[in-house]
């Protein structure tokens, strides 16, 4: 009855609201909104114009030497991590849902920990430990007399799998995040009814949980697929050629942002096939719980070797997704206490909370502005434009750096040359010759995480609260700020941190707009691991990290 009431005060306002609603035909929340979508979506209708337009065609020499070889290696990159970090994180996930087991307590916030840690940085460490001068290596040669790397045969460390364990093990918790709250809100039923019928462990697992916990599992693994499309600090320390590392390639290397077009687009064909094929997995694979009281699954106490083999299978993903990166940067940080007080680090350290700081901020208000607009025009278009514009965070930061950069530079002239005849002083590049680009990128990328914040949050305002708020005077504006304010705060909040925590992990939208002389921590270690200096990058990893580590802390206590 009651929820009939809102539905009918939501359908039919009063006739007050109705009135202030006819006041002025172009609503400015609208018009807002819709400028929003066009700013995050601008980029990416670039890329597309700039590669079916380049100023020189190189696509056919692409096609005939480069372009299989990238798209062959990012594909299989790309399966390969999904593969593993699904089967790692739908694995953990149900052992620390379903089982009692020694630490389990401990280990299941642990193996959140992984996503403080970049994948590059764990590149970076991984070759460290194992490299020849490393301790692994050290260790085995004094170990058995061996002299030289002639004596005994160790597996070459940059190469493809490599990358695909570094990029596993950083990016598995998406999928463990997803899955282990699907698995808790599964029933308990169906197990003991699988288990009645004689159904053993992995029986329950494979013909029960996994199939009702595939729309999360397979969300999960999306995202873990985007992100590995996306990296570039990983793949190009390993030497693994891959469409990122050839945008990289032909715009820096060959000055030619046409190709680099062409490359991006091949990337955003490959993003948008991987979206829709998850959404319509989600769509023709549906379960509902047709029970009243639904009540959660018991878990099993474990003994013996099931005891421990169940602690070891979550425990070795923490190791290499957090133990063994960590310590190792660490340990170079301690060792290496002067670069502490470099100001390049300083100045790095600085660059990053003002950018990250600013396209957080600008990125959250600018999700809600469009989120409040949507809601408030009611209209066809600027509703289909809200779930597109979740693109962005999907689009890899390279081609986002090709789509704002190019486009921005001609403006950027444009301007410098207008302001130059206009007052005779020449401005330099307003644009392009700042931050701005790349704050621009950053709120593109990651304006998915801000936006569908604000959604979440104002759906869960009742309708009548600010149609009561309306129907006493207050202004669209004041119900926003009076209203959804206080009851989004705390998710508008969460949002702000990831976006920043976000912002400050980006390397190749970074590299790619980035000011001259201008370094961000994300950069500075990037530049020095490049050089085979990882004493030098480590101070900034650690700080990274730690940035890291306060959002992992937030997503442990929305999880709990």
């Amino acid at each position: 009855m009651k929820e009939s009431v809102v539905q009918s005060v939501a359908k039919h306002p009063p006739s007050s609201a109705r009135s202030l609603k006819k006041v002025s035909k172009v609503d400015p929340w609208s018009v807002g909104a819709l400028c929003v979508a066009l700013i995050v979506l601008a980029p990416i209708a670039a890329v597309v114009w700039i590669a079916f337009h380049p100023v020189e065609n190189i696509w056919p020499h692409l096609m005939s030497t480069t372009l299989p070889r990238y798209t062959r290696n990012t594909l299989v990159l790309m399966l390969s991590v999904g593969v593993l970090a699904a089967s790692m994180g739908a694995v953990t996930a149900w052992l620390v849902t379903r089982y009692h087991f020694v630490g389990v307590r401990w280990i299941q916030w642990a193996l959140l920990l992984p996503l403080a840690i970049p994948a590059y940085v764990g590149a970076y460490a991984l070759v460290d430990f194992l490299e020849y001068a490393g301790p692994v290596q050290t260790g085995l040669r004094s170990l058995f007399g061996w002299q030289s790397s002639r004596d005994y045969w160790f597996p070459e460390i940059r190469s493809m799998g490599a990358a695909i364990i570094v990029l596993s093990a950083a990016l598995f918790p998406y999928v463990y995040i997803l899955a282990r709250a699907a698995f808790r809100e599964q029933s308990g039923a169906g197990e003991e009814v699988a288990r009645s019928l004689g159904a053993g462990a992995f029986a329950r697992f494979w013909r029960v949980g996994l199939p009702l916990a595939r729309p999360a599992i397979a969300a999960g693994t999306a995202i873990v697929m985007m992100e590995t499309v996306n990296d570039f600090g990983t793949v190009d320390y390993f030497a693994v050629q891959t469409l990122t590392t050839g945008i990289f390639s032909v715009w820096l290397e060959s000055n030619n942002a046409g190709g680099a077009a062409q490359i991006s687009s091949v990337v955003l064909m490959l993003v948008i096939v991987l979206v829709t094929m998850e959404k319509v997995s989600r769509r023709k694979v549906q379960f509902f719980s047709l029970s009243t009281r639904n009540r959660p699954p018991e878990r099993v106490q474990l003994t013996g070797i099931w005891n421990i083999m169940a602690f070891a299978a979550c425990l070795l993903p923490f190791l290499i997704g957090f133990v063994l990166p960590f310590s190792v940067i660490f340990h170079h940080a301690l060792s290496n206490m002067e670069r502490w007080h470099d100001p390049a680090l300083t100045t790095a350290l600085l660059n990053t909370l003002r950018v990250g700081g600013i396209a957080a901020v600008v990125t959250v208000l600018a999700g809600v502005f469009m989120v409040y607009g949507v809601r408030l025009s009611g209209r066809t278009l600027p509703r289909l434009l809200l779930p597109i514009t979740t693109i962005g965070y999907a689009a890899p930061g390279a081609v986002l750096g090709v789509g704002i950069l190019i486009p921005l530079a001609t403006l950027d002239h444009g301007l410098a040359d207008l302001i130059e005849r206009l007052t005779g002083t020449p401005t330099g590049l307003l644009l392009t010759g700042t931050s701005f680009a790349l704050i621009l990128a950053y709120c593109v990328r990651f304006f998915a995480i801000a936006q569908g914040a604000a959604d979440g949050a104002m759906g869960r305002v009742p309708p009548s609260l600010p149609l009561a708020a309306r129907s006493l005077g207050r202004s669209r504006g004041q119900v926003l700020w009076e209203v959804y304010a206080p009851l989004v705060r705390a998710s508008i909040g969460s949002a702000l941190l990831l976006v920043f925590v976000d912002c400050v992990k980006e390397l190749p939208a970074t590299m790619l707009l980035r000011p001259f002389n201008f370094d961000t921590l994300a950069t500075q270690v990037h530049e020095q691991a490049s050089l085979e200096n990882l004493g030098d990058a480590s101070p900034g990893a650690v700080l990274i990290v730690l940035v890291g580590l306060v959002a992992v802390g937030l997503l442990a206590r929305a999880n709990r």
